[in-house]
């Protein structure tokens, strides 16, 4: 599921490079799930990190049949932001899917 979960990821940003015109994500490699997406060096501005979760919210239930919310009080509480990378972002997502969504403060 993992792959699955990061090409998702990596296809939504690619279509996120051509709506904003951020060649920052346009150069992403199909499997870095090391990228950094938002923080100190990340790829995103804050409103392209808002459309990529409107997006793969759509996608993950087109995809999965599941409905998921990725920015809301358990992600915003976490010590570490499952938004910092691809592989973060797509470890949270997996445990939305799964059921498995704890905090890890």
């Amino acid at each position: 599921m993992k792959n699955k979960v990061i090409s998702i990821i990596i296809e939504a940003l690619k279509e996120l490079a051509a709506d904003f015109g951020n060649d920052n994500i346009e150069n992403i490699a199909d499997t870095d799930g090391e990228t950094i997406l938002y923080g100190m060096d990340g790829i995103l501005e804050s409103i392209e990190l808002v459309s990529l979760f409107a997006d793969l919210e759509e996608i993950i239930f087109d995809e999965f049949g599941r409905d998921i919310t990725l920015a809301d009080e358990k992600a915003m509480s976490q010590n570490n932001s499952p938004f910092r990378t691809v592989n973060s972002l797509s470890d949270y997502i997996e445990s939305l899917l799964t059921g498995d969504a704890g905090d890890d403060r």
